[in-house]
């Protein structure tokens, strides 16, 4: 049995967090450490932060969040981003996919990296940029599919989701603390819209942006109050 992109993924994010659980020599060397990357010239953090995790929940949020919208195995969600990209890309879209995700790792960190270049407190770890570029990614391409919060049963349209989950993560960014980097998740989930978009444009015929529209268009807020 071939294994899907996503399911590779969890694995290797999986293995490589366990044994950081187990070892802080491993979690230190694969942290987003901006320092280190402005003096050391040690850019690989910016890939390696994303396979590390601060504890199990952590780590156990961030690949069921990946698992549903990225495979897209629920009665509540239709297909997932891979097979979706498999659908519209063809034989070019196992690469895409990868790509998609490996890229939102750097890019979701470069306004973080810019604003604590030379911080030598700020340390940053998770997967959470990249699993936003694909839920937004996921959203793109299915914005009328009802999403709603993990392991809570209360859907509302994708898109709606989305714009609320970025204006509550923007407020959370300028106040700042509690331990979580939300402009990874906010930049992350712009990379995801941006990449579909352009992917799309470039490697396909599937108008990705003009169907978002003309879906988000015809929306009536009544279905979602009406559906309760």
């Amino acid at each position: 049995m071939t294994l899907s992109i996503t399911l590779i993924i969890i694995i290797i994010t999986c293995i490589i967090s366990f044994t950081g659980f187990n070892n802080s020599n491993v979690i230190d060397k694969l942290i987003f450490d901006p320092p280190a990357v402005s003096n050391r010239k040690e850019w690989y953090r910016f890939f390696s932060c994303g396979f590390i995790h601060k504890d199990i929940p952590h780590l156990v949020f961030n690949m069921y969040a990946l698992y549903l919208f990225g495979q897209g195995q629920s009665e509540h969600l239709a297909p997932g981003v891979e097979p979706i990209f498999y659908s519209i890309f063809y034989a070019k879209g196992k690469l895409l996919y990868l790509l998609m995700y490996v890229l939102a790792l750097p890019v979701c960190l470069l306004p973080t990296y810019e604003k604590n270049k030379n911080n030598y407190y700020y340390r940053s770890l998770g997967a959470s940029g990249a699993v936003s570029a694909v839920v937004f990614a996921y959203i793109m391409l299915n914005p009328m599919q009802g999403v709603g919060l993990i392991f809570i049963p209360v859907f509302i349209p994708g898109f709606l989701f989305g714009a609320i989950y970025l204006f509550v993560s923007y407020l959370l960014d300028r106040r700042g603390g509690g331990g979580i980097n939300h402009s990874a998740h906010i930049y992350g989930a712009l990379f995801g819209i941006a990449f579909v978009c352009i992917a799309s444009a470039v490697f396909s015929d599937y108008p990705v942006f003009s169907r978002f529209m003309e879906s988000v268009r015809h929306f009536d807020i009544r279905r979602v109050f009406s559906s309760y």
